[in-house]
């Protein structure tokens, strides 16, 4: 993306959001919310740390208690969106629902879905999720993999500007995530954050989220839903305390020597292997940790 297109998003951002939030919450305690998405979607709701689950935690910090739909499905495109919305969405009657779409119907290429499609049946499901009573909340698409050059992205580039116009025509609160990230991304290298995995800053894989994906995406959710700076900044506070919100990878293997050792001593313990590593591992975290 461009300067110039990147500075375009964050004004339409900007704009959609001074006028469809005015710092009023979207959703209140007892309503129920929404999340329909592909993979990245339903991972943001496996797990605690999950970017739906950190929404979820982030209002409830902040005195609002919603139920969630979770309604991402691995590898789903518009049309399986559309197709699926009355089933998984409206049938459950949310106050309002988040739209993430658009990954895979770029990154899935040849059985992917093309532009003027894609706007048909995004602009055909946010019809039927309007007129079921549910206010949408749109969501640009995450980068496909942590380079925005890419052919991907380039390719990508225009269904997130079809988003944000679409958000800015119809005065729909816009989570501009894609330039979020683009941002965020800038900032780690300019800082040499430190990475979940030796390839990503904000990916586990460039696509799918790791913790600090999930804290970015979460956050502009929470702003389009209204938050405002002490809401989100009290809800980044509540996030530090969640337990086992973050799952560490560790990818280890040893001889066959080394494994009849670490059997051998498991055997003593009365545990499988793995669990007796696991164990010895959670001991090791803990000192280091200082509990």
């Amino acid at each position: 993306m461009s300067v110039l297109k990147y500075c375009l998003a964050v004004g339409l951002m900007a704009a959609t959001l001074a006028h469809c939030c005015a710092g009023e919450l979207l959703v209140k305690s007892g309503d129920k919310l929404a999340f329909l998405g592909d993979s990245i979607t339903q991972f943001g709701a496996d797990h605690p740390g999950g970017y739906v689950r950190l929404v979820v935690s982030g209002l409830e910090s902040n005195g609002v208690k919603v139920e969630p739909v979770f309604a991402g499905v691995s590898g789903h495109k518009s049309n399986d969106m559309l197709a699926r919305v009355d089933r998984d969405v409206l049938s459950k009657k949310p106050a309002v629902m988040t739209l993430s779409c658009g990954v895979n119907d770029v990154w899935h290429g040849k059985n992917g879905v093309p532009l003027d499609s894609y706007k048909e049946n995004i602009t055909a499901l946010v019809d039927k999720v309007q007129a079921a009573g549910v206010k949408p909340v749109i969501l640009t698409s995450t980068m496909i993999f942590e380079d925005a050059p890419n052919a991907l992205n380039q390719a990508l580039g225009p269904y997130n500007e079809f988003l944000r116009t679409f958000a800015l025509e119809r005065k729909y609160p816009l989570a501009d995530l894609n330039s979020l990230m683009q941002e965020a991304l800038k900032k780690a290298k300019e800082s040499n954050a430190p990475k979940p995995n030796r390839a990503n800053y904000l990916t586990s894989d460039g696509v799918h989220m790791a913790p600090q994906g999930d804290q970015m995406m979460a956050e502009g959710v929470l702003r389009a839903l209204g938050l405002d700076d002490a809401q989100v900044a009290k809800a980044k506070a509540a996030w530090l305390d969640i337990p086992a919100s973050t799952k560490l990878q560790i990818n280890k293997t040893v001889s066959l020597k080394d494994y009849n050792k670490l059997a051998a001593a498991a055997a003593k313990e009365g545990l499988p292997v793995n669990e007796y590593v696991e164990r010895a591992m959670a001991k090791a975290l803990d000192a280091i940790l200082g509990k």
